[in-house]
């Protein structure tokens, strides 16, 4: 779908969802983009495709179990078992970003790879790849201070190895948390074996970013665009509720984690959570309802929906809301500032913390 017809669609999304909630929709331009306490307006969901990383994983990929080729437009196509990736030139470029981003009034992103990720990989290879990856992070942050910081890529095939990454990078200048999968290779994240990287991230202050990566139930859902649709929410329930049930949120009470697309299916589902451990034997662990947890957790704008992000808002506080867009992929908040705009019922002081604010606390901005 092209960007217009994008755009033009979702300002129709946007205009009908702010009549549900009763207000009127700001006008998008300059001098309407800003906060009102003067911070900046920060974007915690945010792809980069690194060229250094694009090109290791040319070089060397197919010798590591994947398929890397270049398509009829010359761009760097990679494939393996669950995952498909066309290294476009709209994540890659971060002038181009730098024009969206002042168009759009985003003063900050933080950088996030996405899907292929590194742990489909053989360790020796992944680690590589996450240390290209963390290293252009690096770079880039030094060449645009006030514009990007970066969220470490871990190689957790191997906790250990992912341990020493963040051990060799954790203090680097612009890392300022960490970004992991929803699973990993099929393991949901309260495995034990993972622990040691929640103790590591913790122990240096830095947040943990989820994202999905070759979703549950992915086989059913190759029609229509439902691997993404619904694909990522369904996998992002699972991994919240895997960290909750799973003691990970208990054993690590410093530890935050942001939850994209506003949450997906774990907000939603709450109260049927809260029942099911009253009568299920397999959460007789549980010493608090869940609904207890949901303030452990951050969440971003991403739901496309004035009404559900209005009562998600209410549910959980204005303070553990994050500007959210996916940029540049095709199911991005286009529009993010005017979104946050159209929320009703909020002082400015709590649209200034969803544009920014909470974010200049877990990113130390």
């Amino acid at each position: 779908m092209g960007i217009a017809r994008r755009e033009f669609l979702g300002a129709c999304a946007a205009a009908g969802a702010t009549m549900v909630a009763g207000c009127a929709a700001p006008q998008q331009g300059p001098g309407n983009s800003r906060r009102s306490d003067g911070g900046p307006v920060i974007d915690v969901h945010a792809h980069w495709h690194a060229p250094g990383f694009v090109n290791l994983l040319e070089k060397e990929g197919p010798a590591n179990g994947a398929k890397v080729m270049r398509n009829a437009q010359g761009l760097v196509a990679f494939s393996a078992p669950g995952l498909g990736t066309v290294f476009q030139p709209t994540y890659i470029d971060l002038p181009t970003r730098l024009k969206y981003m002042d168009e759009q009034g985003v003063d900050v992103h933080a950088l996030s790879l996405t899907s292929p990720m590194v742990h489909w990989a053989p360790t020796p290879f992944g680690v590589k790849l996450a240390q290209a990856y963390n290293d252009e992070l690096i770079r880039a942050h030094q060449e645009y201070p006030r514009r990007f910081v970066g969220l470490a890529t871990l190689p957790m095939q191997t906790p250990t190895a992912a341990v020493r990454e963040l051990e060799r990078i954790g203090r680097a200048p612009g890392i300022r948390g960490v970004y992991l999968s929803t699973h990993i290779n099929g393991k949901n994240l309260d495995e034990k074996e993972f622990f040691e990287v929640y103790a590591k991230c913790e122990e240096l202050g830095l947040h943990v970013y989820l994202h999905p990566v070759d979703p549950v139930g992915a086989e059913r859902m190759r029609r229509y665009y439902l691997r993404n649709f619904l694909g990522n929410p369904y996998d992002t329930g699972i991994a919240a509720a895997s960290l909750m049930f799973g003691g990970v949120m208990d054993a690590f009470p410093r530890l935050e984690v942001i939850l994209p697309h506003a949450g997906g299916t774990y907000p939603a589902l709450i109260g049927r959570m809260d029942h099911g451990v009253t009568v299920r034997p397999e959460t007789r662990h549980m010493t608090r309802p869940p609904s207890a947890y949901l303030r452990r957790f951050h969440y971003d704008t991403i739901s496309h929906h004035v009404p559900l992000m209005t009562y998600l808002v209410g549910l959980v506080g204005a303070d553990r809301v994050v500007l959210g867009t996916d940029h540049p992929a095709d199911m991005s908040l286009v529009a993010p500032v005017p979104f946050v705009r159209t929320l009703p019922q909020l002082a400015p002081g709590e649209r200034n913390l969803i544009m920014g604010g909470n974010a200049q606390r877990l990113l130390k901005l």
